[in-house]
């Protein structure tokens, strides 16, 4: 096993671990460790929202998530050398779950289990929040590299597990970038629910061994970790998994890497907003810098990254369609694939429950399976054209269109609110 840079005990919140991790971005966040180029280590990852979901048949704990709390981010980590205009290369070798010492499942998420959610619309939302509002979670088993649910029967997956978020720390400069364009944007709408963006905020925040003076800076100023942006960040990638590698701009001395919010399984898109399985685990890096690599390959706003060789093999797909026009009132948008794609996913909710999956199951299944997100076409004006690729082997009933029709199955419900 690799060294262990960062650890984490699954029994304690982030702010008790014996080194604590961050929910900021900003480039005066302590290092919590230091590696070397060539180096092979692990890092271990609490789950994203602090241990606040649980295993159980109730969705009160998803309505009501502290999300000024998240995301728990393990680090960072300063690598020797890297310097601002570099390129840290990052090698995910291996990740996954907590380990078990048991064959039993464990109280904490990613000790065998873990869970999706649909969150309200007044506390985060979600792709479709104008079409489900209101707060839903399933509860995922994990056995191997197969995950099956009780609130959603009929269906298992094989995962690609892969970190929801990885990135570097901003510069000061490219902070105040963040924030001041992210306010911009707050300011053309800023009683919208859910919000625009997410500006700073000092409660709930967590800046690793920063304290006194540092540490109400870092609150005062440190970026929320929800959206991506030039650092990396929650791309919610699901490719980027075994044998990615990651090419990260670096803005600060140490470069400064940071991990967390792993996933068991994700569709393209993640569209519940905690749409993927969440866990707690560990990944296992290998990291290396390329000396003036912005300007030698071009890579300046956002990192590049190859895909690993891992995935499920999903060979049949149903395949659903949609178009930027916003059906509920008739409007023809202008090429909006995000209209589109939005689309795609309710045909395929409106198929779904034609099998006697609820709106809910049927959200949850494309935030959480291996759904391949597609654009078909963004020039033919004035409709942009996306797709949704459904794998149909994750199903146990054969769900393709056939002479006799769907057959339709009482199959329960996800977990509510009281």
């Amino acid at each position: 096993m690799p060294e262990v840079l960062f650890s984490h005990d699954p029994d304690r919140p982030m702010a008790r671990q014996a080194v604590p991790g961050h929910n900021r971005f900003h480039p005066d966040v302590p290092p919590a460790a230091t590696a070397r180029p060539g180096q092979e280590f692990r890092i271990e990852c609490r789950e994203w929202t602090d241990g606040q979901i649980g295993d159980n048949d109730s969705a009160d704990d998803v309505r009501n998530v502290d999300l000024d709390h998240s995301h728990m981010l393990s680090g960072p980590v300063r690598v020797e050398g890297a310097e601002p205009g570099d390129l840290l290369v990052v090698d995910i070798l291996d990740i996954g779950p907590i380990p078990q010492e048991t064959s039993e499942k464990g109280p904490v998420c990613g000790q065998g289990w873990g869970y999706s959610g649909i969150f309200a619309k007044v506390n985060g939302g979600g792709f479709l929040t104008d079409y489900y509002p209101d707060a839903y979670k399933a509860v995922w088993d994990f056995k191997g590299q197969v995950a099956t649910s009780r609130h959603v029967p009929g269906v298992e997956y094989t995962g690609i597990t892969h970190p929801g978020l990885m990135g570097v720390a901003p510069s000061q400069e490219l902070l105040e970038r963040w924030n001041r364009r992210e306010r911009a944007l707050i300011a053309t709408d800023p009683e919208r629910v859910p919000p625009l963006a997410l500006p700073p905020l000092a409660s709930g925040a967590l800046a690793g061994a920063a304290e006194g003076d540092l540490f109400d800076r870092i609150a005062a100023e440190g970026a929320r970790t929800v959206p991506p942006r030039e650092n990396g960040g929650n791309h919610d990638i699901k490719n980027l998994t075994r044998g990615s590698r990651i090419l990260y701009p670096v803005h600060v001395s140490g470069a400064l890497l940071s991990v967390g919010d792993l996933h068991f399984s994700q569709g393209d898109g993640e569209i519940n907003f905690c749409g993927a399985i969440e866990m707690g685990g560990f990944i296992d890096l290998h990291v290396d810098v390329i000396k003036g690599g912005m300007e030698s390959y071009g890579v300046h706003r956002n990192p590049v990254f190859q895909p690993g060789r891992v995935a499920p093999q999903y060979s049949e797909y149903l395949t659903f369609i949609g178009v930027g026009v916003d059906h509920r009132d008739d409007t023809n948008l202008f090429l909006d694939a995000t209209e589109a794609y939005r689309n795609a996913c309710l045909n395929a909710i409106s198929y779904l429950k034609k099998w006697g999956y609820t709106d809910e199951q049927a959200y949850l299944i494309l935030g959480t399976s291996p759904i391949e997100g597609r654009i078909g076409g963004v020039v033919d004006v004035p409709n942009a054209c996306c797709a949704v690729y459904l794998p149909t082997e994750i199903f146990t009933d054969d769900i393709r269109p056939g002479a006799g029709g769907p057959v339709y199955k009482d199959r329960g419900q996800v977990a509510v609110t009281s």
